[in-house]
């Protein structure tokens, strides 16, 4: 009998090459490797911010890991979902308005971000930012020239799909405009017109801090350079490494990195779980009582992290609306039958609780209405930044008018426009607030079945 294969090959002993590819993918996206990659990313995103001298601004979730805290000026939240191609929206729930600030006290700003997948930038960058900027200029600059047209960047954003992005530039102006926030006040931290401007490795930096007169820049860099035909290189570099990392990190956040750079980057693969396992344990979060801030619209209303009922005797609430897993039994002792926990899961499912958890708060905030004094309402979660948030806006949707008093608000006037226009109190109060899409489904669903 002639020789066959499995004469040859013990079919115990071999191994399936796509197993393989698989292996060698996840060794190749190794923790060690992402963080070696994030470092070197890291340098040139201080080289573009020292080449403009312009402040730096991570986009959330992605760009806090290229930058070092130190030279952090604060943080964004424009998606990329935004600027899909057939999907562009100019989001009235992430307005990003602290950016404002940012760009006219320094002239400019640089926004950090990154992306996978063998993109030269990613879409909020290409698109989104540009989208928000050119609105933001139609709506604040109106008599210049030009100004509210949207600009891409060529040989990303192809000519069709900017002009059918420009066709809609109406509708994003429009969608602003009915929030009926304060443009006054706005236009009073900028002024000049915004223009985007983008930087990638392929791009070639200003060897002097350059002087823009007619615009204020907006520099948009993408921290990680293109690997054509993939995320990985064959030196272990990983495009768009700090990217999703809630499914590689293990619990490591972008402050632990930076604060223990050196150790992670020199520690061992095979040592490096328990290590960042270690170092997420001892890490602590600060307290501070200046977490609290008052919704600017309603002076009465106040939202923040659980971190306020430390210090509760100091800012003496009128009442407490609290959102977590477990109550406070110290806040619950001190205000007695003004402390209201609503018990919340997290994530998702404390998103999903939080719809039932809604109705125990009207009997309280029903009673708050007929006093005749306005004691504050301090509305505190773990964050501060989404179920919090869910909470305000619900209570502002019932129970203030339109000039922000406490009051009964005609059920009728409660439609998607009028809770867009309450959100956007709470996010040009609370630049960090980041309600999730299932925490404002559940605030929609109990504010039309309240009516």
């Amino acid at each position: 009998m002639p020789l066959r294969e499995c004469d040859l090959i013990f079919p115990e002993l071999s191994t399936d090459f796509s197993t393989t590819l698989h292996s060698l993918k996840r060794a190749a996206l190794s923790v060690h490797n992402r963080l070696n990659s994030i470092a070197a990313d890291a340098v040139f995103v201080s080289r573009v911010a020292d080449a403009y001298s312009l402040p730096l601004i991570a986009n959330e979730r992605c760009g806090s890991w290229y930058i070092p805290p130190i030279r952090k000026s604060g943080s964004a939240y424009f998606k990329s979902t935004d600027g899909h191609t057939g999907q562009w929206a100019f989001s009235t729930r992430r307005l990003n308005l602290g950016v404002l600030e940012i760009i006219g006290k320094n002239d400019g700003c640089v926004i950090v971000d990154s992306t996978r997948r063998g993109k030269s930038m990613p879409d909020a960058l290409s698109k989104t930012v540009p989208i928000w900027c050119a609105v933001l200029n139609k709506v604040l600059f109106p008599g210049i020239s030009d100004s509210g047209n949207v600009q891409t960047p060529p040989g990303v954003v192809s000519p069709s799909e900017h002009n059918q992005i420009e066709n809609k530039m109406m509708e994003f102006v429009e969608s602003f405009q009915l929030l009926e926030l304060d443009v006054k006040g706005l236009k009073e931290k900028v002024c000049k017109p915004l223009h985007p401007l983008w930087v990638t490795h392929d791009s070639t930096l200003p060897s002097l801090p350059p002087k823009f007169h007619n615009f204020h820049p907006v520099v948009l860099c993408t921290s990680s350079p293109k690997i054509v035909g993939g995320e990985i290189s064959e030196g272990g570099y990983i495009q768009g490494a700090g990217d999703d990392s809630e499914s590689w990190a293990c619990g490591l956040t972008a402050p632990i990195f930076w604060k223990h750079r050196e150790l992670l980057l020199t520690t061992p693969e095979e040592h490096l779980p328990s290590v960042i396992t270690s170092l997420v344990r001892m890490s602590t979060v600060k307290i501070t009582t200046s977490d609290i801030v008052a919704i600017k619209h309603a002076p009465w209303l106040f939202i923040g992290s659980d971190t306020c009922l430390d210090g509760l005797q100091a800012h003496d609430p009128g009442m407490v609306l609290h959102c977590a897993e477990s109550r406070s039994k110290e806040a619950a002792e001190y205000l007695k039958g003004r402390y209201l926990f609503l018990n919340c899961r997290r994530g998702k499912l404390g998103s999903r609780d939080l719809r039932q958890q809604l109705l125990n708060t009207k009997a309280l905030m029903d009673s708050l209405v007929q006093q005749p004094f306005s004691p504050k309402v301090f509305i505190c979660c773990p964050t501060g930044n989404d179920l919090a948030v869910g909470v305000a806006l619900a209570v502002l949707c019932l129970y203030s008018d339109s000039q922000g008093n406490r009051s009964v608000s005609p059920s009728s006037l409660i439609d998607k426009v009028y809770v867009r226009k309450r959100l956007s109190w709470i996010v040009s109060s609370r630049e960090q607030a980041n309600p999730s899409r299932a925490t404002l489904q559940s605030v929609n669903a109990f504010l039309m079945s309240s009516g």
